[in-house]
């Protein structure tokens, strides 16, 4: 599939909806242009860190990439043991790219989510069981209405092990006779991650009805339901 060159292709797609739904679109445009102003600190620290998976009772790193990081940035933070998330582009060549940038698929990254955990508490085992029910591992080059190579879905490994478990992981679902098509999420290397824009960060929370809007014009969560069968 062509990478998709609409500067804001996560839009692009519902000005089907009427007035209304045109108004809020253009709302929600107009928040991309303003940051929030409260302090999101994982998103002040870009990531170089694509080394060793942290002992036990450290703060373990992993980076999954599910289509829209508003969406998989929320869908980790509900997951126990998740200390923190930061939305941003990864695998890409350009230095510090922007969503613009990114989205019109012109810098070779992807939308991924870093996610920083409790040790202790989780591990990346029960990260990757987490992450496959909130992504549509069929379609490639595509994660629901957003269209492109910068949307695909991806698992990102710091270390051997995590290459390892992710690789077991595919493979158990790809054996277990779930999906007649085969899993196109792919299994790559942890690369420099850079950290979203400000305003991305946290998007649900900062601006919750622009992005219940999103998450369900976009088909999410329907997609979801048709392949895993459940309900959200």
């Amino acid at each position: 599939m062509l990478p998709n060159t609409d500067p804001q292709p996560r839009f692009r797609r519902h000005g089907t909806f009427g007035i209304m739904a045109l108004a809020l679109l253009m709302a929600a445009l107009a928040a991309c242009g303003q940051p929030d102003a409260a302090n999101n600190s994982a998103a002040a620290n870009p990531s170089a860190n694509n080394g060793m998976s942290s002992p036990r009772g450290a703060t373990g790193i992993a980076t999954f990439a599910g289509g829209c990081f508003w969406c998989t940035e929320a869908d980790f933070d509900k997951v126990p043991g998740v200390m923190s998330t930061t939305s941003g582009y990864i695998s890409g060549t350009t230095v510090n790219p922007t969503y613009k940038q990114v989205s019109g698929g012109k810098t070779g990254h992807i939308e991924a989510v870093q996610v920083r955990f409790d040790s202790a508490k989780t591990n990346f085992a029960k990260l990757l069981a987490a992450f496959w029910p909130t992504i549509d591992p069929l379609t490639p080059n595509r994660q629901f209405c957003d269209s492109g190579p910068q949307y695909r879905s991806a698992i990102f490994y710091h270390d051997a092990e995590q290459q390892r478990q992710a690789e077991a992981s595919k493979a158990e679902l790809a054996a277990s006779g779930r999906f007649a098509q085969p899993i196109v999420t792919e299994i790559l290397p942890a690369t420099q991650f850079y950290p979203a824009e400000e305003y991305h960060q946290d998007y649900y929370i900062k601006n919750p009805i622009r992005y219940a809007y999103y998450r369900s014009n976009c088909g999410r969560d329907a997609r979801l339901a048709e392949v895993w069968g459940i309900s959200r």
